[in-house]
């Protein structure tokens, strides 16, 4: 075939080209490049087979058009009808067979190098064999979706018996139906490579779920999800970032799942306010940005909670601690000793304060504070208070210190938070100082040591304008232990320090490390080979450990013990 592309004021153009699909677009990598504001982005989609022709129109603003008429759904065209895409006009003709001749040499110019250059840019087609078959087969795919969802849309007003709060069980019967009935009316045009069953799902999943991030979601081993943009989706799986052959239809799509997901708990994005934190039903951590913070697009991350809450029997079998520490976690727990887990980003501190929650006694009084509420505790004396942010006025936030000064009137035995991260340190400083023992909180920090000036840091956060002796007495006071969880490079993640705070000499806090991993190589896979071992140092409290009735082997200590 050949396609003829014409423009006002300009000579036509014609091209060779073959059996395939044809994204038509404004971006440059289109498979058939039409540069002009009229002309979206991802404008349509032509597929050439060996006895058709068809034209699918993207939900573009500037209508796709076949001899005049508007393209509502995939619509046949035949040799010789004008196909309009804004300003363009394409006109699909028959080629005459030539006589066979031998292949051109590798520095011919190939059909599109021969259209002279222009001061302005030209309209120019991709040859078929550039692009790969799958990349044509999910621009088909999508495209055929994008329909579907489009007639669903107009058959059922889904944001409206939403808003109505129309039961979700009722909704989603009625919307499959609906997608089935569609699909039913047009399986007979829809190419073999689509399978019907996979493609109501995804519609489903588009209309009232999370679109593509559905089964990624039901994965158990993908820990995080990457949305950049509606064209690039990246998971994380055993450590490594992998990115995914799934996108969306548009921005538009994306914005709507952002959207599905911070709606119900409250929380709001759009130009005003471009980002959020939220979480989903499981407790997965959330956050979205869009434009104009994010100039690539919508983005959203998506941080996952096993379904299962991970007990210190799974942290084991990581080799994420030894036995030795998980006893020593457990008494320091019992003994109501506070206790900060700190780490970097994505070093696992939410998990490992989930796990260290699990040596609470079920007759303890427990509240727990987080931004977004992600901790999932086994007790049934539990109070979850989450943070609230500002209205559309910029009133009625409701922040973590807030939140802490409230919980010390709600008669707590333990308080949890989530992560303390500005002025709600001062205030969690004062609460483990005045009879609140036995407090756990997570801290983003480098190491022990750099937990202390971050705490000094955020406390001077409060505005309050106290010497940095006094807050240094208060650290040492108040705090007993610190938990120090890195990740490494092969994606594991580790106790490499377990710290004692010993007290205040002069002017500085006294720390001795109890236990610590130390990495000694890296295996032929990558992966961190390495060692925990007590440092010899044993705990100041290891007296109180008999009197408050508990029993630990003091072997556990030793450095010359070896503790698989």
């Amino acid at each position: 075939m050949q396609l003829e592309i014409r423009q006002p004021d300009k000579d036509p153009r014609s091209f060779d080209v073959e059996q395939g699909i044809y994204t038509i677009g404004s971006d440059d990598d289109c498979r058939l490049c039409l540069p002009h504001p009229d002309v979206d982005s991802r404008h349509a989609v032509l597929t050439i087979t060996d006895d058709a022709i068809w034209i699918d129109d993207l939900n573009a603003r500037a209508t796709t058009t076949v001899n005049g008429s508007p393209v509502r759904n995939r619509t046949a065209v035949k040799p010789q009808q004008v196909i309009g895409v804004g300003p363009y006009s394409l006109i699909m003709h028959a080629s005459q067979p030539v006589p066979a001749e031998p292949e051109p040499a590798p520095t011919a110019p190939a059909p599109v190098a021969a259209v002279e250059p222009k001061p302005e840019p030209t309209p120019a087609v991709t040859a078929p064999e550039e692009k790969k078959e799958d990349d044509s087969l999910i621009e088909q795919k999508r495209s055929i979706t994008a329909q579907i969802h489009r007639e669903l849309l107009e058959r059922m007003d889904i944001r409206r018996m939403t808003a109505a709060h129309v039961d979700p069980e009722e909704l989603g019967k009625r919307a499959h139906e609906t997608i089935v009935d569609i699909v039913n009316d047009v399986r007979n045009r829809l190419p073999p490579t689509i399978n019907s069953e996979e493609l109501i799902r995804e519609v489903y999943n588009e209309a009232l779920k999370l679109g593509p991030l559905e089964d990624l979601l039901e994965d158990p081993d993908i820990t995080e999800i990457m949305v950049n943009g509606h064209k690039k989706v990246y998971i994380e799986k055993a450590g490594k970032l992998i990115r995914t052959h799934r996108t969306f239809m548009n921005d538009d799509s994306v914005l709507a799942i952002i959207e599905r997901i911070v709606s119900p708990i409250g929380r709001r994005i759009d130009e005003s306010q471009p980002y959020v934190d939220a979480r989903l039903p499981d407790g997965s951590r959330v956050n979205a940005i869009i434009h104009p913070l994010s100039l690539i697009g919508p983005c959203l991350t998506i941080r996952k909670f096993s379904k299962v809450p991970l007990t210190d029997q799974n942290m084991l079998n990581y080799g994420t601690f030894t036995p030795s520490m998980a006893e020593f976690f457990r008494i320091c727990v019992m003994l109501r000793k506070n206790i900060i887990v700190s780490g970097g980003t994505g070093s696992g501190k939410t998990t490992l304060l989930n796990v260290l929650s699990n040596y609470l006694p079920d007759h303890d009084r427990i509240v727990t504070i987080e931004d977004a509420a992600e901790l999932r505790l086994g007790q049934q004396h539990v109070v979850r208070l989450e943070a609230r942010p500002p209205n559309i006025e910029g009133k009625g936030a409701i922040t973590i210190r807030d939140l802490v000064r409230n919980a010390l009137r709600m008669r707590p035995d333990r308080i949890i938070v989530g992560e303390c991260r500005g002025a709600e340190a001062l205030d969690m400083l004062q609460a483990m100082n005045t009879g609140h023992d036995g407090s756990l909180t997570t801290i983003h920090a480098n190491s022990p040591r750099d937990v202390i000036s971050r705490l000094e840091t955020m406390v001077l956060m409060s505005g309050m304008e106290l010497p940095v002796r006094a807050i240094r007495e208060q650290v040492a006071s108040a705090i007993d232990v610190i938990v120090h969880e890195s990740r490494f490079s092969d994606g594991t993640r580790k106790v490499t320090r377990v710290t004692e705070i010993v007290g205040l000499e002069g002017d500085l806090i006294t720390m001795q490390d109890i236990f610590e991993h130390t990495q000694t190589g890296v295996g032929e896979n990558g992966q961190v080979i390495g060692h925990f071992a007590p440092t010899g140092a044993v705990p100041t409290f290891i007296e109180d450990i008999a009197a408050q009735g508990f029993s630990i082997d003091r072997g556990m200590f030793d450095p010359m013990r070896k503790d698989v």
